[in-house]
């Protein structure tokens, strides 16, 4: 609050000056087309700041780069659209890996709960970005660990083998992924894993909240990926 009080008087010098600029409290990014008249701007401003705000601008979070090459409020701007951070997504990759521990004493379903009640507010916030093959990516990595999971409490290879034969996994397919040096986190890919519990098992049946389906009308198409640097 007090941030945007104090900036304000910078947020009209910026649309004086005719600037695109996003700002969230003292975080401002400021738009151009060149890399001199992004060296050009960063002076002015720095000086503006400095001398007529009487503010000190930290020189060592500062940057003259191009869009995609800087975060903002966990986003980042590639060709024009929106996209989450590179560093954002690792962060939720290790969120997931918090809330799916092993040898955890939580059920299945207690831990999708808690995963949902997490990742809903998560994609929510994120929900302005362009992509929502990101979302995708997510959903699916929070899929991979709980097949992992599901593989660990089985206690021998031969237990894993009936358990996935009995959730319809034929013969030939289940021996071919079971019986192997693989180790649960490989298996966990695997087509016989993946159809003995499927995306619509964990989505329709154990009620994994999903986002990357709402279609809303800024999204890409949902195959359209992102490179992030």
């Amino acid at each position: 609050m007090l941030s945007n009080i104090v900036l304000d008087e910078l947020d009209k010098e910026l649309e004086r000056r005719n600037l695109e600029f996003c700002r969230f409290a003292d975080d401002c990014n400021i738009f151009v087309k060149t890399p001199k008249a992004a060296e050009r701007v960063m002076s002015n401003i720095c000086e503006f700041i400095e001398k007529r705000l009487k503010l000190v601008v930290n020189t060592e979070k500062s940057q003259v780069a191009r869009s995609e090459r800087v975060k903002f409020l966990g986003m980042t701007i590639v060709n024009g659209a929106i996209a989450i951070s590179h560093k954002a997504l690792q962060t939720a990759m290790a969120k997931v890996k918090e809330l799916t521990p092993r040898g955890t004493h939580l059920t299945l379903e207690k831990t999708i709960e808690k995963i949902n009640s997490w990742y809903v507010g998560w994609a929510g916030y994120f929900s302005m970005t362009h992509y929502p093959a990101q979302l995708v990516k997510i959903e699916a990595h929070i899929r991979r660990r709980l097949r992992s999971r599901l593989i660990d409490q089985q206690k021998s290879k031969r237990n894993l083998f009936r358990k996935l034969m009995k959730r319809g996994v034929p013969r030939r397919m289940a021996a071919n992924a079971v019986f192997t040096n693989r180790k649960r986190w490989a298996l966990s890919k695997t087509i016989a894993v993946s159809k003995a519990y499927s995306n619509h098992w964990f989505i329709v049946e154990m009620g994994q909240a999903i986002r990357s389906d709402r279609k809303l009308s800024h999204w890409f198409d949902v195959r359209e990926w992102v490179r992030l640097t």
